[in-house]
């Protein structure tokens, strides 16, 4: 069947922001391939969204089973350009960095850094980075978050995993300036979507015979609180498009419910100002006798 719209392809559609970006986009005009890894989100997704959602199914670290995507998405564009490629799927991986296994750090790094380069590297000569298209080139939108600027004590891979991210997305926007593909970064705060639930399951135990113990236990609680009162993920979707339709989008646009409070406040304290209001909110603040002279 010939996709008479313009397409785009969003990773990590089975739940939350990723599965509204799908609805908002195709009730906004497009064809949207979504990826998931199981068959059983593909099938239920194929039927939700009908004959304008193709699903794609791969993991991100699947470097092969990319590479298949990318030729199926090919053979369904018959040599048109993709319009869009949005860099969504994510994982967080909390804990106490002196504790984290290594493992686990690691494979924060795999899913939320080498596996959005490798999406990239797959899919971006169908966003026009070849000699010869026939349409104007798409756009990357790349999903960030209000952690990839300022890190939270507990979520130190996640942090590091997003800075990380937005370093790779700013060389990339200007090196694929050549293709006139752009890049955006979004950078979202806490969204109510189904996360929260696994959230408050989150296996802290691990960490309760460390001086951690009792923060881990506050911060995982605020966070779950925060998060079931966030915004919805249609927030997040509306930023979406903004990235793939307006004419000079920002190169990074925060998505947030209140900027003032939940975005530009916290970065306007001195770094060791924020260090000691968030140690004192979760008891990291060592002891006045357990200093000495020396």
């Amino acid at each position: 069947m010939t996709i008479d719209k313009p397409a785009v392809v969003v990773t990590g559609v089975s739940t939350g922001i990723g599965e509204d970006a799908v609805r908002a986009l195709i009730a906004d005009g497009w064809f949207v391939f979504g990826s998931v890894r199981r068959e059983e989100d593909a099938a239920r997704l194929a039927e939700r969204f009908g004959a304008d959602f193709a699903p794609l199914l791969f993991d991100v670290t699947d470097v092969e089973a990319i590479g298949r995507a990318a030729q199926e998405v090919e053979r369904r564009l018959e040599g048109a350009t993709l319009a869009g490629l949005v860099n969504n799927a994510g994982v967080a991986f909390p804990g106490p960095l002196l504790h984290q296994p290594l493992d686990e750090f690691r494979r924060q790094f795999e899913i939320n850094l080498f596996g959005q380069l490798a999406v990239i590297q797959a899919f971006a000569p169908l966003l026009g980075a070849r000699a010869a298209r026939r349409e104007p080139p798409g756009r990357i939108v790349q999903m960030s978050s209000v952690a990839g600027s300022l890190a939270s004590p507990f979520l130190g891979a996640y942090a590091a995993s997003k800075f990380a991210l937005e370093g790779f997305s700013d060389a990339l926007r200007r090196e694929l300036m050549v293709f006139g593909i752009d890049v955006i970064i979004l950078e979202p705060g806490v969204i109510r979507t189904a996360i929260w639930d696994k959230a408050e399951r989150a296996d802290f135990d691990r960490y309760d015979a460390t001086v951690y113990g009792r923060g881990a236990r506050k911060i995982q609680a605020f966070a779950v609180e925060q998060g079931k009162n966030g915004p919805p993920p249609e927030l997040v979707s509306n930023a979406i498009l903004r990235a793939l339709k307006e004419k000079r989008p920002p190169a990074r646009i925060v998505v947030v419910a209140r900027y003032f409070f939940d975005y530009l406040l916290p970065r306007l304290f001195p770094t060791r100002v924020l260090d000691w209001i968030i140690a004192r909110r979760y008891g990291f603040l060592q002891p006045m006798e357990a200093h000495h002279d020396r």
